[in-house]
C-alpha cells in the first residue's frame, strides 16, 4: 500500500485539487501525505540579465522576501483547514494506523523540489497542466521524469469522487512503460473493488497480452477484466471508456516515445494530459 504521498503546492490555486485527491488515496490506505510548500528564493525572481543598481536589488529581494512569507502563511492556513476537512491527523507520518499529513516548507524552484522528495515517495501528485496561464508542465515533467516514481495527475477544479479508488482502469498494450505502470501501482489494484484492463490501439508484438496481465493480476489476489476497444486515437479513446464504465482512476504507461515527439506530433500521453477529466496516474 502507498505509505508517503507528497503533494508540492505553491501559490497557483491549486491546493484545494491536488490535496483533496491525495486525502481520499490516504483515506482508503492510511497513507501519510507530506505537503511539500515551495517557497521562492530571491535570486529565483530577479530579472534576468539585467543590472540593478544595490539598492534597487535590495529593495526588491526584500519585497520578494516579503511575498514568500505572505504566501507562505496563507499556503499554510489554507493546507490546515484541508486537512482538518478532509479528516487527516496531523503528525510526522510514524503513526501507521491513520491517515495523516504533515507539511514541510521548501526554498527552490518547484521541479527540483518534486526531484529531492518524490524519490522517497510511493507516489507523487500534481495538478493538471494549465495551458492558459502557463502552470504546472515542468512539475507533472519533473514528477515523472526525475524521480522515477508514480505520478497522479488531477484534473483542475475537480474534488475527488466518493468512489475514487474504488474501479480503476489499467491501459495495456504490452510496452515496458506499460508493464512498470502495473507493477508500481499493484496496492491500488489490490485495494480496489473492480479493476478493468483497456486494451487497445498499438500493442507491443513482444509483449504481454491483456489475458497474460489478468493471470498475473489473479497471482496477487486481483480480479481483473478486459475490456477490448478499437479506435483511431487510442489516448481518447482511453479516456472515454474509463468514464463509460464508471471507473474513477486511470493507470497508464507514460510517454513510450521520446516527450518532445509526442509533444510536438500528438502522441497517446500527451493526448491524456490534455484531455483527461478524470485523475490519471502515469508511471515512465
Amino acid at each position: 500500500m502507498p505509505s508517503k504521498i507528497l503533494v508540492p503546492v505553491r501559490g497557483d490555486g491549486m491546493i484545494e485539487t491536488v490535496l483533496g485527491h491525495a486525502a481520499a488515496l490516504a483515506a482508503r490506505h492510511n497513507a501519510h501525505i507530506v505537503v511539500a510548500h515551495c517557497r521562492a528564493r530571491t535570486e529565483d525572481l530577479m530579472p534576468y540579465g539585467v543590472q540593478l543598481p544595490s539598492f534597487a536589488r535590495d529593495t526588491l529581494a526584500e519585497q520578494v522576501r516579503q511575498l514568500a512569507e505572505r504566501e507562505e502563511e496563507g499556503a499554510r492556513a489554507q493546507v490546515n483547514d484541508l486537512a482538518a476537512a478532509l479528516g487527516l491527523t496531523q503528525m510526522d507520518g510514524t503513526q501507521r494506523d491513520v491517515a495523516s499529513i504533515d507539511i514541510v516548507e521548501e526554498d527552490g524552484l518547484m521541479a527540483d523540489i518534486i526531484k529531492r522528495n518524490g524519490r522517497l515517495a510511493d507516489l507523487v501528485v500534481v495538478a493538471k497542466p494549465d495551458r492558459d496561464r502557463n502552470l504546472g508542465s515542468n512539475s507533472l515533467k519533473s514528477a515523472l521524469f526525475r524521480t522515477g516514481r508514480p505520478v497522479m495527475m488531477c484534473p483542475l477544479g475537480r474534488s475527488a469522487p466518493s468512489n475514487f479508488g474504488q474501479h480503476i482502469a489499467v491501459a495495456w498494450n504490452g510496452s515496458l512503460e506499460a508493464s512498470r505502470a502495473v507493477a508500481m501501482t499493484l496496492d491500488l489494484a489490490e485495494s480496489a473493488d473492480t479493476v478493468t484492463i483497456l486494451s487497445g490501439g498499438m500493442s507491443d508484438t513482444q509483449g504481454a497480452t491483456a489475458d497474460e496481465l489478468v493471470n498475473y493480476y489473479q497471482l496477487h489476489g486481483v480480479t481483473a477484466n478486459v475490456h477490448r476497444f478499437d479506435g483511431r486515437n487510442p489516448g481518447e479513446e482511453l479516456l472515454k471508456k474509463t468514464t463509460e464504465l464508471g471507473a474513477s482512476l486511470l493507470v497508464m504507461g507514460a510517454y513510450g516515445q521520446n516527450h518532445e515527439r509526442e509533444t510536438l506530433f500528438g502522441g497517446n500521453t500527451q493526448i491524456v494530459v490534455d484531455k483527461a477529466e478524470i485523475p490519471v496516474v502515469f508511471v515512465h
